[in-house]
């Protein structure tokens, strides 16, 4: 009887480590290609490295850093790029480099908050609408299409008008105005999966529309939304800087990549490196973010 019992014991733990097998392997693989995407892909390699070096700069800048971002020296102002200021110095003698590594961090949580109010909103809209159709899709996306037809930041700028000024308030201005990019992607993306044989034999079957949409439509469809919302980060992180480099951001002397650029623009003609290295440093973190989406896309395609 022991033996019996003990049986089917030793069944499972094969199964158990077949499966935990299979699962490394699994992973195994999917890193391998990873690897060999980057190797095979240079660019992408330089821009993954350049945007993980970005983060963990505005999570833990003193690693790369010795200078406080504060700490005022005027005897060193106006100082240009050297070993010991590798972006230079402001006019009051900060070090740039410093006060940019500092800034990554309140750009960085504007940023993500204004691609998760965006995405959260977006993929409810797109989903509904598509999923649900007729006059509710009509009427959701003639609403989307008017506020498509708004610029961006122009709308961005008279919701941080109307609400006030602030990190936050800018986060939740950039948000609100990336809403129907999201919308739009995912409404498309539903309909393409809603008419897919599984979904159908899925309803047939009495799945429950909740469900569904959980199982079947969300899964199917975050792709291409996954991509835009990359895309979009980096079209926020502009935003963001704009709006903080026309003073409705964080206030001096906080140290924001747009309130950075604004600080320097008394000293363009002689001084531009103060200006033109934060925003140098903008302009490869888009481009970085840009390059991967574009790969992440024709990867999908």
């Amino acid at each position: 009887m022991a033996e019996a019992n003990s049986r089917p014991r030793l069944v499972d733990d094969v199964h158990d480590w077949d499966d935990d097998s299979t699962r490394s392997e699994i992973w195994g693989a999917r890193l391998a290609h990873a690897l060999g995407l980057l190797i095979r892909r240079p660019g992408l390699g330089i821009a993954v490295l350049f945007i993980l070096f970005v983060i963990v700069a505005a999570a833990f800048p003193h690693l790369f850093t010795s200078h406080d971002p504060f700490a005022t020296s005027p005897a060193n102002k106006i100082r240009p790029p050297s070993l010991d200021h590798f972006f230079g110095t402001d006019h009051v003698g900060r070090d740039l480099f410093t006060r940019v590594l500092y800034g990554s961090k309140l750009t960085i949580q504007a940023t993500v908050l204004a691609i998760a109010i965006a995405a959260v909103v977006g993929l409810l809209l797109g989903v509904l609408s598509g999923f649900t159709g007729g006059k509710v899709d009509a009427v959701l996306m003639r609403v989307v299409d008017v506020t498509l037809a708004i610029p961006a930041l122009l709308l961005a700028l008279a919701i941080v008008t109307a609400i006030g000024f602030g990190t936050l308030q800018v986060a939740i201005a950039v948000g609100v105005g990336s809403i129907p990019a999201f919308a739009r992607t995912t409404r498309s993306e539903v309909l393409k999966v809603k008419a897919l044989p599984f979904v159908e034999a899925a309803r047939l079957c009495g799945t429950g529309w909740w469900m569904i949409v959980w199982k079947h439509i969300l899964p199917n469809s975050s792709g291409p939304v996954v991509v835009l919302a990359i895309l979009e980060f980096g079209g926020a992180v502009l935003a963001v800087a704009a709006l903080s480099f026309l003073g409705f951001g964080a206030q001096p002397p906080a140290a924001e990549w747009g309130t950075l650029i604004s600080e320097g623009r008394g000293y363009l003609m002689t001084a531009p490196w103060v200006s033109l290295l934060p925003g140098l440093f903008v302009a490869l973190v888009v481009f970085s973010l840009n390059h991967i989406a574009k790969t992440l896309e024709e990867l999908q395609r």
